[in-house]
Order: C-alpha cells, then sequence, then structure tokens
C-alpha cells in the first residue's frame, strides 16, 4: 500500500486510527463571520455585534461536523506551515494533512444579519501549479485506502483543472472507498459525466447539473410540487449511478437513488448562518450511513445536522446534542418522476 503519510505532507494525524470520512478542500479559507446589528447597507458604515475566525473550506466544514461527532476523519488540503488556517485548525483538534504551498491560504468574509440573511465574499485562493496539482492528487489516494468515504468538497483553486475532481473520482474507483462530491460550475460539470456514489447539489447546482431551468425549480419548489426536483434527481442519480441528496434550503432536503425518493423538512430553529449549513447535511448523512442507516434515516440526519448548523453562528460544527432528527419529517415520494 501506498504509504499515507509522503513525505511532501505534514500535519496533525493519529497514526492509529484509520479515518471513516476523508475529506479534500482543494480551495480552503479562513472564514470571518461578521454579525450585524442592523440589515446589510450598501456603502454605509456598520457596527459588528460579534466576530468569529475560524478553519473553513467545505471538506474541513465536513470533517469538523464529523470529528465533533467522534467519527475518525482526516482533512486534507494544501498549506504552508505557520499559516494561520493551520493554527486554527490546531485549535479545534482537527485531524489533518497537507500539501506544502507557497503562499498563504485564502480569507473569506461572511456578513449576517439579524435575520440570519447571509452575504459572502470568497477570495479565488492560491494558484496551484502542475506538479502540486499531482501531489494532491497523490496525497487523496495515500490516505484513501481504509477509509470508508472520500468527500470532495468545493471549489477549485486557480491553476487546477476543471475536471480535477474526475479525475480523483476515476483514481479512486478500484480503491474500495465510496466517494461523495459537493461543488459547483464547471466543476460539477465535469464531476457528472461519469459514476460517483453521492453527489450534495442545492437547488441552483441540480439545475446546473440536469439543464433544466433554475426559475422552474425554484417555482415548484415554493409551492410545494416536489415532482419537478424529483425528475431532475433522478436524470442525475440515472446518469452517474449516485444517490443525489439535494438540499433546499429552509425548505428541507431531497434524496433520491436507485430505490426511491423521500424529502425531508426541517425541525424549527433560529437561524444565525446558513454557511456550512449544507456541509453538515452532508456529513449528517455520511455519518449515518457509516452507521448501517438506511436511506429515509440518511435523508433525515442530514436535515438535523443542517438545520442545527444554520442555528449557530459562523462555521461552528453542531455536536449530537445539538441535532434534533426525530422533529424532521420525513416524506416517501418514490414515484413522484413519474408521476409530474
Amino acid at each position: 500500500m501506498t504509504d499515507p503519510h509522503p513525505a511532501s505532507a505534514a500535519g496533525r494525524v493519529d497514526p492509529g486510527r484509520s479515518p471513516a470520512i476523508v475529506t479534500v478542500t482543494a480551495n480552503p479559507s479562513l472564514d470571518r463571520t461578521l454579525e450585524l446589528t442592523a440589515p446589510l447597507s450598501h456603502g454605509a458604515v456598520q457596527r459588528a455585534s460579534n466576530v468569529r475566525t475560524e478553519p473553513g473550506g467545505k471538506g474541513v466544514n465536513v470533517a469538523r461536523v464529523a470529528s465533533a461527532a467522534g467519527i475518525g476523519t482526516r482533512a486534507l488540503l494544501p498549506a504552508r506551515a505557520g499559516d494561520p488556517l493551520l493554527a486554527a485548525l490546531d485549535s479545534v483538534a482537527l485531524p489533518y494533512l497537507t500539501l506544502a504551498i507557497d503562499g498563504e491560504v485564502r480569507s473569506n468574509v461572511t456578513i449576517v444579519d439579524p435575520d440570519g440573511t447571509t452575504t459572502k465574499v470568497n477570495a479565488p485562493g492560491f494558484v496551484l501549479d502542475d506538479a502540486s496539482a499531482a501531489e494532491l492528487t497523490e496525497l487523496v489516494l495515500a490516505n484513501a485506502g481504509d477509509a470508508r468515504w472520500v468527500a470532495l468538497c468545493g471549489s477549485l483553486p486557480p491553476g487546477l483543472p476543471h475536471n480535477w475532481y474526475r479525475t480523483v473520482v476515476d483514481a479512486l474507483a478500484d480503491t474500495g472507498c465510496r466517494v461523495a462530491v459537493d461543488t459547483s460550475g464547471a466543476p460539477l460539470a465535469a464531476a457528472v459525466t461519469g459514476p460517483v456514489d453521492l453527489l450534495k447539489p442545492n437547488e441552483e447546482e441540480l439545475a446546473e447539473a440536469t439543464g433544466v431551468d433554475p426559475a422552474e425549480l425554484s417555482t415548484a419548489s415554493a409551492r410545494g410540487d416536489h415532482a419537478p426536483l424529483v425528475a431532475a434527481a433522478t436524470v442525475l442519480a440515472h446518469r452517474t449511478g449516485a444517490a443525489i441528496l439535494a438540499t433546499l434550503g429552509a425548505a428541507g432536503a431531497l434524496l433520491v437513488t436507485s430505490t426511491g425518493a423521500w424529502f425531508a423538512t426541517p425541525p424549527p430553529i433560529v437561524p444565525r448562518s446558513t454557511v456550512g449549513a449544507g456541509d453538515a447535511a452532508l456529513t449528517g448523512y455520511l455519518i449515518a450511513e457509516c452507521g448501517g442507516a438506511e436511506e429515509p434515516e440518511r435523508l433525515r440526519m442530514a436535515v438535523a445536522y443542517g438545520s442545527a448548523a444554520t442555528a449557530l453562528a459562523g462555521t461552528q460544527p453542531p455536536y449530537p446534542d445539538q441535532i434534533d432528527p426525530d422533529n424532521v419529517s420525513v416524506t416517501d415520494l418514490t414515484g413522484a418522476a413519474s408521476a409530474g
């Protein structure tokens, strides 16, 4: 087996524990969240009631939620020694390995209105050259062997080809691990050209990946008509062989697999920040799957984790005692696509 700790990698890992979930964050960030005392006003000077700085990037968020649940995890990411992001990861004791780069990890800014409305400003990220891209791929393959899931998450930094996720998924085909992909734009379009185990689009990304008019899905969702959503997710499931976990914001989430379709609505919460809610939902699904749960219960846990994350400030990971799966309502929609 390939050495799981190649010479180019460094970080904080538990050598005696194989991770159940390995996450890949090619474009990590240090996330700064500002909670405002009044709604955001363009061009105005405003005051924040609270400021948080946390390690970020979608894969890092997934790893933090899994770690908080006691699931063995390892986050893989590019970062130089001494980067402030790594200090933030050390402060939360998250296991990670890094590919050394020459520059600093980007900082993203999130502005949260008092009602929970979120505005994000994301920097492009450090440029990775061809050699770094190859080394990052090697780092993923070296750490995937004993994992149950590898989660490829988020945007790709400048320099990585748009089909990098697809290349990694294909390279992982013989490792025995399962692969989840959560991305958008050109990387999503490339990822869905072949088989994968799990895709987690939001409503807009589901439309994007299937060529459906986004307004059609949005209008149907707003009136409680799930058939167009199920139909679009079914197309994507048939094309890729994946389970499709479509997160729909405050409305809940949809799960479509080869065996059925289900819709879940969240428990009542007071929203504080939507940043990282989709990542928490993905993690909830993976946690449930690792525990042997059937599809409806995986969806229930996804929505429970996603809604719990929305009730927390910044990108804090929800802990198991903060989720409320008993008040997540799951409805069987099997057959809705053909009926729509």
